[in-house]
């Protein structure tokens, strides 16, 4: 699949993120929205849903998230009937705690870390899931590197279209949609890839299409 990406990012600008998944879906190739169940991704999920209710929901579950998390994703599958899809890194956490615990951001083995918890998971999903257009809740206002994102990316010929719905919406936008609809939300949450709210996990500078 390829898509116009200028013209794409120019007819999107501005619009609600649910007309933005529409478009998406409208591509008429495989549509996935992936998940890390974190704060604010009912919203996500949610606008997938109501345009896709079968949609494949792909989680890259590292096994470090809080319990709260867990029990919230659960909530949410059930409620929003996803069709999940989870994987998990090759080692389980407590076998990588007792060989390497969850190295430091600035500690040389943090990268090996980041690619068995999220990395090699990631790219062993895409491959098994196929996609042509990838949904993801990223925001400009999350991260430095985000701000300079565009809603519809593909970084090569017949890539996966990625498209960011939310990338305009502020965390208040996305408050209002979840009161709006009646989502719930879960703030503690943790990331080891990340460790600071306003750090990349390499995820998507990386997988950037």
């Amino acid at each position: 699949m390829q898509v116009d990406v200028a013209k794409a990012n120019a007819e999107l600008a501005g619009k609600h993120p649910k007309e933005i998944v529409e478009w998406a879906v409208g591509l008429s190739g495989k549509t996935i929205v992936t998940t890390n169940f974190g704060p604010d991704e009912a919203v996500i999920l949610h606008l997938a849903t109501q345009v896709q209710p079968d949609m494949d929901v792909v989680w890259i579950d590292s096994g470090y998230a809080t319990r709260k998390t867990y029990l919230f994703a659960e909530k949410l599958i059930e409620d929003l009937k996803l069709n999940i899809h989870v994987f998990n890194p090759l080692s389980s956490a407590a076998r990588r705690d007792a060989l390497m615990g969850i190295p430091d951001v600035d500690d040389p083995q943090h990268e090996e870390f980041t690619r068995q918890v999220k990395l090699e998971p990631f790219g062993r999903a895409m491959e098994a899931m196929a996609p042509d257009v990838w949904l993801t809740a990223v925001r400009r206002d999350q991260t430095e590197f985000r701000k300079n994102m565009d809603i519809v990316s593909q970084d090569k010929p017949g890539g996966v279209v990625k498209v960011a719905p939310v990338l305009e919406w502020t965390a208040d936008d996305m408050a209002a949609y979840r009161e709006k609809h009646g989502l719930p939300n879960e703030t503690n949450y943790y990331d080891p890839t990340k460790v600071l709210g306003n750090r990349e996990c390499g995820l998507h500078n990386r997988f950037t299409a």
